[in-house]
């Protein structure tokens, strides 16, 4: 049935077929009594009856006296597109762009249609970035959501680096990267717009198309090629903000993960139960940011007041008086070596803690020694800086210019930790 949605299907074989879908026990229950009532054929012209009052489809009788059902041309668009979802296609965005590209190279006979087709490609990939732009955003504001590392891991690594880093992000910025084709693509549209003979007969063409007058018809075209000239032109502005929202979701990500590993005893580790613990109430009651007033506990927990008289106990510095300035020599004073010498040694410590590309790399590089691949399973596990450092080697695996490249594999557990294991490569 899937192939047939445009064509027409006898009403017997249809009835067929629905009657052998409601005699599966995995077939969807009708709540209206009358319905269930019958046995599965009966379901079958029920549910072909309902179809055809809904306005699905629409029965004909041919010559031969052979009753046949037809989709109508919305119902085909509507299944296509929820198949498309079920199926979990994702958009190409070479394929528009490519499109884009050979109708603007071209010199064919129809200049109208080929312009419309240019303005449809155009508007298509907008759409797309658009979207992937917004499921971005969509999955930073799910972040709040995942109360626990494993949570938030598969999120991470199952979830956003499979449907937007692997699928959609990469090829956006490979093989699908709309800077190998937008400047000749411009440059010719620009070129069109100051050819007299290709306005001419664009405009003629357009105005047949639209049934306008030939001047309104020159007006589209050049409203036309002015709205694909500039939706290229800050096609930047777009891909900026979808390289800050990745790069914004995976440091968010990551800062999660170490906000839920810290420890519990310290001043940090309390704050963050009372975090979680309002944003758990929040979640459960679908509060607002305002509903955080109405909230119980946090009455006996904090207490803020005003106070007209400062007591010593205030964090209040009050303004002193106007006092008399009373210059005073200042004497030179030698820097403490020891001092200076443990300010160098902490802060090139802390230098060294940060796990940047390069150290992340080179971390790779000496477990891996002579071989050209392994398993983060095989990684040292033995502590959470061990299990930062497996994270840092994952979300840095996606990057073009790093020496290794990752494969994402089942989820498994070590040591206390459960994540989505993976293969790590050499490039070669």
């Amino acid at each position: 049935m899937e192939h047939q949605l445009s064509f027409g299907v006898e009403r017997d074989v249809l009835v067929e077929e629905l009657e052998y879908y409601f005699d599966q026990t995995q077939a969807a229950e009708m709540e209206e009594e009358e319905f269930q009532a019958l046995d599965s054929r009966g379901k079958a012209n029920s549910m072909i009856r309902k179809l055809e009052n809904y306005g699905w489809i629409a029965v004909e009788t041919d010559k031969s006296y052979v009753q046949r059902v037809n989709f109508k041309e919305y119902a085909v668009k509507i299944i296509k597109t929820l198949l498309e979802i079920a199926d979990g296609k994702q958009i190409e965005y070479q394929g528009y762009i490519y499109a884009i590209y050979t109708l603007a190279r071209s010199n064919m006979d129809q200049p109208g249609v080929i312009l419309l087709q240019i303005l449809e490609n155009t508007d298509q990939l907008i759409t797309a970035l658009k979207n992937l732009n917004s499921n971005i955003k969509q999955y930073i504001d799910d972040l709040t959501k995942h109360k626990t590392v494993a949570e938030l891991m598969n999120a991470l690594f199952n979830d956003y680096i499979t449907n937007i880093v692997d699928k959609a992000y990469h090829r956006l910025r490979t093989s699908d990267n709309v800077s190998k084709f937008r400047p000749e693509i411009i440059e010719r549209l620009e070129s069109k717009s100051h050819n007299k003979d290709y306005i001419a007969k664009a405009s003629q063409e357009i105005a047949g198309i639209r049934e306008i007058s030939e001047e309104d018809g020159r007006e589209l075209v050049y409203k036309y090629l002015h709205e694909i000239i500039e939706a290229f032109r800050n096609m930047d502005d777009i891909l900026a903000e979808i390289d800050q929202k990745n790069t914004q979701y995976q440091r968010a990500a990551v800062n999660r993960a170490r906000f839920l590993l810290s420890g519990d005893e310290d001043v940090r580790g309390q704050l963050k139960e009372i975090l979680l613990g309002i944003n758990e109430v929040m979640n459960e009651e679908n509060m607002d940011l305002g509903g955080i007033y109405r909230i119980e506990f946090l009455d006996e927990l904090v207490q803020i007041y005003s106070s007209s008289v400062i007591d010593n106990n205030s964090l209040y510095s009050p303004i002193e008086g106007r006092r008399e300035f009373v210059p005073q020599e200042l004497v030179p004073e030698e820097p403490d070596l020891l001092k200076r010498q443990e300010k160098i040694r902490r802060i090139t410590e802390k230098m060294q803690n940060v796990l940047s590309p390069a150290k992340i790399e080179a971390y790779v590089d000496h477990q891996l020694g002579e071989e050209n691949q392994l398993r983060a399973a095989q990684l040292p596990l033995n502590s959470e800086e061990d299990f930062i450092k497996i994270i840092y080697v994952r979300l840095y695996g996606q990057r073009k210019n790093m020496d290794y490249k990752v494969e994402s594999l089942e989820e498994i557990q070590v040591g206390g930790y459960r994540f989505r294991d993976f293969v790590i490569r050499r490039k070669s």
